[in-house]
């Protein structure tokens, strides 16, 4: 495991992180991209669906959208109204992860992309909160940051790095995780894993490629979402550059380049009775 630590007051990263998204354009990265179809292949096929850290609810609206009863909740304020703004009488609420406004058994599935890294007392609070509220085998759908192995590789660097920047005041913003550890946290808190799933490959290319050249496709900015793969080999256009595209993703998302570069990791886990 991992520690990372913000240089400034981590309230004001998640309004800037907020602030440059819209909720249109993250419904649209979410329409189309590959970890959609991760997600809803574990769906199970009926029943209310929880999505807990939501943020501009793209999700939520997304799951409707085909068909499926979703709620969103989160802790922070601004992208719900956001939400509701775009899409008035949006289901998402204000709550605390850890201690849910439902009755327990609510729902049949709980999805939580990227949302139990950020506390820095670690997850269990949040997935006993999360367990409560799911009926007797009842799905989770859980993503957080991924112990890769390029991050593996630099563990050293990566630690010496954020104890500077803690020193230095910075806050605490988050942990990356190896499977083994995911795995164990879920279990002992009541779940069973099914399955689990590294994406998102192309992130740290963006980023290492971000760093030396101007980003001449959107995909590599940073705001460029998490359409894996989108705009690795860039600068050629048009069906040339589409072939490129497509040879690019197909690399990346193989084990061992998912292993090695992956983001984050999803984790399919059910409810263990």
């Amino acid at each position: 495991m991992i520690a990372y630590f913000s240089p400034g007051p981590t309230r004001s990263f998640w309004e800037d992180h907020w602030a440059g998204h819209t909720l249109e354009e993250l419904l649209g990265e979410a329409r189309r991209s590959p970890l959609t179809g991760l997600i809803e292949a574990a769906l199970p096929p009926r029943g209310r669906v929880l999505e807990a850290g939501c943020g501009l609810g793209q999700y939520v609206l997304l799951f409707r959208e085909r068909g499926r009863r979703a709620v969103g909740v989160d802790r922070t304020f601004e992208p719900l109204r956001e939400c509701r703004k775009a899409s008035p009488g949006a289901p998402v609420a204000l709550m605390d992860l850890r201690c849910l406004g439902f009755r327990p058994g609510a729902f049949s599935a709980y999805v939580s992309l990227g949302v139990v890294e950020h506390d820095p007392e670690g997850p269990d609070a949040i997935l006993r909160e999360a367990r409560r509220v799911l009926e007797p085998g009842g799905v989770l759908i859980l993503s957080v940051p991924y112990l890769n192995g390029v991050r593996r590789l630099g563990t050293w660097w990566i630690r010496l790095r954020n104890r500077r920047v803690r020193a230095a005041g910075g806050e605490f913003y988050q942990f990356a995780f190896s499977r083994r550890e995911v795995r164990a946290f879920l279990e002992r808190n009541g779940f069973r894993v099914r399955s689990l799933s590294p994406y998102d490959p192309a992130r740290l290319l963006r980023k290492a490629l971000g760093r030396v050249v101007r980003p001449p496709h959107p995909a590599l900015s940073p705001r460029g979402g998490e359409d894996e793969g989108e705009g690795i080999i860039s600068g050629v256009r048009g069906a040339e550059g589409a072939r490129f595209t497509r040879a690019g993703r197909r690399l990346l998302y193989t084990p061992p380049l998912l292993r090695l570069l992956g983001h984050m990791i999803l984790f399919v886990a059910v409810k263990a009775e």
